[in-house]
C-alpha cells in the first residue's frame, strides 16, 4: 500500500519506468529513516528544530524529483 501511495505521489513528476521504482525507494527510504530517527531521538540533541529540517527535506525531494537524474 505504501508504494501504490508513493506512486500516486509520483504522478505529478515526469518519471517513467524503471525511474518511478528507484523514486518510490528513495522515498520509502527517507521516510522510514526520518521516523525512525526522530522516534529514537536521534534528533533531539541538537538546532535546528526537527520540523524545519523536514521541511527542508521535502523541498530538497521536490526538487530532486524535478530534476531527476538521466540514467
Amino acid at each position: 500500500r505504501h508504494a501504490q501511495m508513493t506512486r500516486a505521489v509520483l504522478r505529478g513528476y515526469d518519471l517513467t519506468e524503471p525511474d518511478q521504482t528507484h523514486a518510490v525507494r528513495l522515498l520509502g527510504s527517507v521516510f522510514h529513516g526520518y521516523v525512525s530517527l526522530e522516534m529514537g531521538g536521534g534528533f533531539s540533541h541538537s538546532a535546528p528544530d526537527t520540523h524545519q529540517t523536514w521541511s527542508r527535506i521535502l523541498d530538497a525531494l521536490d526538487a530532486l524529483l524535478r530534476n531527476w537524474p538521466a540514467p
